[in-house]
């Protein structure tokens, strides 16, 4: 940051403490919201046209958590949900916490190669899964990776009679034998694992305990000043901390309504549901404002009941910040984190400034520290000097499940360190300026480079591979993969590697493009100079930097 002075102030700081951690399970959470509201609406499923109250969706949800006992799921075993945003993903959710399950988050977008790993890795007993969302035919690749994995025992699709067949298991189990099951939990037990990529080439599994989300979830609804009066339109998915986190357990531990208005993002379909369903807050990373407000008949909804949303994923450009507050969003708030700190690190506050929510990502939440250290000695640094962010706190993950080695990379003392690089001025806001690893974020998905590298090498043709971000218009970064061809082999097109990927890779990990090299830049050291081939492609494809 150009304009920012250095003080002797260290860039370490800590949350309010004047609202006390929950200390509950997610399920006696939801059960207390129950009593408390129960003839409120709690969720709200327009494409299907469905709502239930939250007596309603308590007698659905404890009704599946008797399922999963009678199916032989116990405290601790894994269950995975594959589905885009429907009611019975958050059922599935809080079904699973209520009886102990883990649940494991599942990426729609994810394909044979993807699903394969995190089923096998997690050692999922049982996935609940939609049958299909849009071109992904997630029943044929669930059959076609079902028999090489030993421990995955049952496959149940919504909406079919497998579905109806495990609900039925809920009356072998009695409401007594749940409350004792329930009872049984505590808090601090691992309760969710979402996949984040890493680095090495297959993502790692995040794990989450009941304190780590539930608290997440309600001091961002705290921040949000969301009350049983709240609807909370989330376009954004489920399998993220995004959706599950700072959508559904925002409003389940406020008493407010989840509304969903589409199994995935629908610009139109979104305002739509504002304004039918009168929503209160609207969520989502950048693009989707963006898109929203460019239907060219954005002028004839009537959004006049949303006071807040949360943006979040990568920044807010100032003008479309101006678009949302002149559309009377103006409690909009800005989050800052990562999957593993459940997610949410640092949030700017409804009535802080514009210049605050679009040039930092905020201060830091109740009951949590963060800190800027040098990434090489861990020293703490001056206020105004750029260094890693690093988060401490009741948020902070149990590690990455059967990882120990990885975890250890990140999590020191208690302190997660999160790779991205960031400045805290002296109020303790903070600015993320870049990333010190080679992350890409595409529309709000973190990609690891790495990743998209080892499955290239897979290609029959392709000798070596280096992929990086470059900048684009509508996503803020797209891929691009430097290839060099076994002697022989014909030089590969970005449309040729498209259809080798799909079916493969989520379509957000598929490089948009592909340069094929003889060889890469280099450091002295034999390191590959990711910068420079930036800069290259950058030139040579003509673009500009994002938001030039």
């Amino acid at each position: 940051m150009s304009d920012t002075v250095t003080t002797n102030t260290p860039s370490q700081t800590a949350g309010e403490s004047d609202l006390p951690l929950l200390q509950q399970t997610i399920g006696d959470s939801f059960d207390a919201t129950v009593a408390r509201f129960g003839d409120r609406e709690a969720l709200v499923d327009v494409t299907q046209g469905r709502r239930w109250t939250y007596a309603e969706l308590s007698a659905e949800v404890e009704r599946l958590a008797r399922a999963f006992v009678g199916a032989g799921i116990s405290q601790g075993d894994r269950v995975g949900i594959w589905a885009p945003n429907c009611a019975e993903w958050t059922m599935v959710q809080y079904a699973t916490a209520k009886m102990g399950a883990i649940l494991v988050n599942i990426n729609p977008s994810y394909r044979t190669h993807e699903l394969r790993y995190v089923l096998a890795q997690a050692g999922t007993r049982l996935v609940v899964a939609a049958p299909s969302h849009r071109s992904s035919d997630y029943a044929a690749m669930l059959a076609e990776v079902e028999p090489e994995l030993d421990g995955l025992e049952s496959v149940v699709l919504i909406g079919t009679q497998s579905w109806d067949d495990l609900l039925d298991m809920a009356a072998d189990v009695t409401t007594d034998r749940l409350a004792e099951i329930q009872a049984g939990l505590a808090p601090g037990d691992a309760i969710n694992i979402q996949y984040t990529s890493g680095t090495t080439g297959f993502p790692k599994g995040a794990t989450l305990s009941h304190t780590n989300i539930l608290n997440n979830g309600w001091f961002v609804g705290e921040l949000c000043r969301y009350t049983e009066a709240d609807r909370v339109c989330i376009p954004v998915p489920f399998y993220h901390c995004f959706g599950m986190v700072m959508g559904n357990l925002a409003c389940t531990t406020h008493g407010a309504a989840m509304v969903i208005p589409a199994p995935g993002f629908d610009p139109a379909a979104t305002l739509r549901a504002c304004q039918d369903e009168r929503c209160t807050s609207l969520y989502g990373v950048p693009t989707m404002f963006i898109a929203e407000w460019a239907l060219p008949d954005f002028a004839s909804y009537d959004l006049s009941s949303l006071r807040t949303g949360i943006m979040a994923g990568s920044p807010c450009p100032a003008e479309m910040m101006k678009k949302v507050i002149a559309a009377g969003i103006d409690q909009i708030s800005i989050c800052y984190g990562m999957t593993e700190t459940s997610p949410v690190s640092t949030q700017t506050r409804v009535d802080d400034s514009f210049a605050r929510k679009v040039g930092t990502v905020g201060r830091v939440g109740p009951h949590l520290q963060i800190k800027v250290v040098d990434p090489v000695t861990g020293e703490v640094l001056p206020r105004g000097s750029a260094g890693e962010l690093a988060t401490k706190g009741y948020s902070v993950m149990l590690g990455y499940w059967e990882e120990p080695a990885k975890t250890a990379e990140v999590l020191r003392d208690g302190w997660m360190h999160t790779g991205d690089i960031a400045v805290m001025d002296d109020d303790g806001y903070v600015q993320i300026t870049g990333r010190i690893k080679d992350m890409v974020i595409r529309g709000g998905e973190n990609i690891y480079p790495r990743e998209i590298e080892e499955f290239l090498y897979t290609h029959p043709d392709i000798l070596d591979a280096q992929v990086i971000g470059v900048p684009d218009e509508r996503y803020g970064e797209e891929l691009c993969a430097w290839v060099r061809m076994r002697e022989g082999a014909e030089p590969l097109t970005a449309q040729a590697v498209r259809a080798f990927a799909t079916g493969k890779l989520a379509h957000y990990k598929i490089p948009r493009y592909v340069r094929v090299v003889e060889d890469f830049p280099m450091t002295v050291t034999g390191k590959v100079r990711k910068v420079e081939m930036r800069e290259k492609s950058v030139a040579d494809l003509g673009l500009e930097p994002a938001g030039s």
